[in-house]
């Protein structure tokens, strides 16, 4: 079975300093895949170099069988790629309804077209509230996306990052600032827009990795040192003395910003 996603060698310097040093991983289609590691290993550097954002030093990256390394991040998604950030990237001033549609545009073929409106397209509106409804947003359909609360602008980037079809997924650090309840109805709308997809994320809250991940890779100074199944990276005691601390084992880890 060809891999969703399958990184060879790669390699990423900025000037002198190796960031990412020769990753190979390769990534079932239909998994949901969590990538961990203390802060500075490199993590959203490599979601940088899948998605386009950087050039990658060294290597190859592939997304089911096609060769994307290098490729722009717009024809990187059009060929069934999307990502979201750390930061919440969403238009503020317009209403979540907005918001999505704008994000199934291109994908339903309205181009740049100013003769047309595109509130008259059925299909995109049906298509829109479909999307709304997959992340829970159909109630809050006509809120500026600016006043939403955190939890729900986190589950609108999910909906705008989804609404281009894309069959690969990748989610950075979707649960990041959130309590304990917005945590657990992200991992939940998380765990459904999972399905019939592959979703890679970067997470640091390790009760929402081992929640959700069917497997766990584990980067460490750019070098994957462990790629497995969730409780046998817990078990590894490389992992444990590199990340989770040997000393409690229980896989608690840090948070905050990454390389």
């Amino acid at each position: 079975m060809t891999a969703a996603l399958e990184l060879r060698g790669l390699h990423k310097s900025f000037g002198p300093t190796p960031i990412i040093r020769g990753v190979d991983l390769a990534i079932e289609t239909g998994e949901l895949h969590a990538i961990i590691g203390p802060n500075g290993a490199g993590k959203s550097t490599l979601f940088h170099l899948i998605s386009g954002r950087y050039e990658v030093t060294e290597g190859s990256i592939h997304l089911n069988g096609n060769e994307i390394t290098n490729m722009r991040p717009y024809d990187i998604n059009r060929m069934g790629l999307s990502r979201s950030f750390q930061v919440t990237n969403i238009f503020p001033r317009m209403s979540v309804f907005e918001n999505v549609r704008c994000a199934l545009l291109y994908g339903m073929g309205h181009k740049y077209k100013f003769w047309s409106l595109v509130s008259r397209s059925r299909d995109l509106t049906e298509r829109t509230e479909r999307v709304l409804e997959e992340v829970s947003l159909t109630a809050q359909r006509n809120v500026l996306a600016g006043l939403l609360s955190y939890a729900d602008q986190r589950a609108l980037e999910i909906g705008i990052t989804i609404a281009g079809g894309a069959d690969v997924i990748m989610l950075d650090e979707p649960t990041a600032g959130m309590s304990h309840t917005e945590t657990d109805r992200a991992v939940a709308l998380i765990r459904q827009v999972a399905a019939g997809r592959t979703l890679i994320m970067v997470e640091h809250d390790m009760s929402v990795v081992f929640d959700l991940a069917h497997r766990i890779s584990v980067l460490v100074y750019g070098e994957i040192i462990a790629s497995d199944e969730p409780e046998k990276v817990r078990a590894s005691a490389a992992v444990q003395e590199a990340y989770l601390g040997t000393e409690h084992g229980n896989g608690e880890g840090g948070s905050g910003a990454d390389a």
